[in-house]
């Protein structure tokens, strides 16, 4: 009994607020959403982080009825030794790609695969 007793203690300790972490401010905020699905947004707060984001309703697949919403973007924020990081984005028919200096990318494909998918889509096959 002593040890949920003194684990529930713990629980409560861990759950406090950790130190003073103040909110930190937005210093520009813009948005828009119009009739027609588009929308767009953007913001930036005090500690340098921005985000940016817009778009729009577009036919995705074959049937008229195939709409959705497709979306680009980026956002930045300061690493805590000072490094600035991007991530630009886009999310639509094909899914989502985001790019940024620092994030990992594949090897290119050898050769022979390039050559090989490029016969397949020749062929009629792709």
């Amino acid at each position: 009994m002593k040890l949920i007793v003194a684990l529930a203690f713990l629980a409560v300790a861990l759950a406090a607020p950790q130190g003073d972490k103040k909110p930190i401010e937005i210093v520009s905020s813009n948005s828009e959403m119009n009739a027609d699905g588009s929308y767009s947004f953007d913001f930036e707060s005090a500690d340098g982080t921005k985000v940016s984001e817009s778009g729009n309703q577009k036919q995705v697949g074959p049937k008229p009825e195939d709409i959705g919403t497709v979306s680009k973007g980026s956002y930045s924020f300061t690493t805590p030794d000072g490094v600035v990081l991007t991530v630009n984005w886009v999310a639509d028919e094909n899914g989502f790609q985001a790019t940024g200096d620092h994030l990992p990318t594949p090897p290119p494909m050898p050769d022979h695969v390039v050559k090989m998918l490029a016969d397949l889509k020749a062929a009629g096959v792709l």
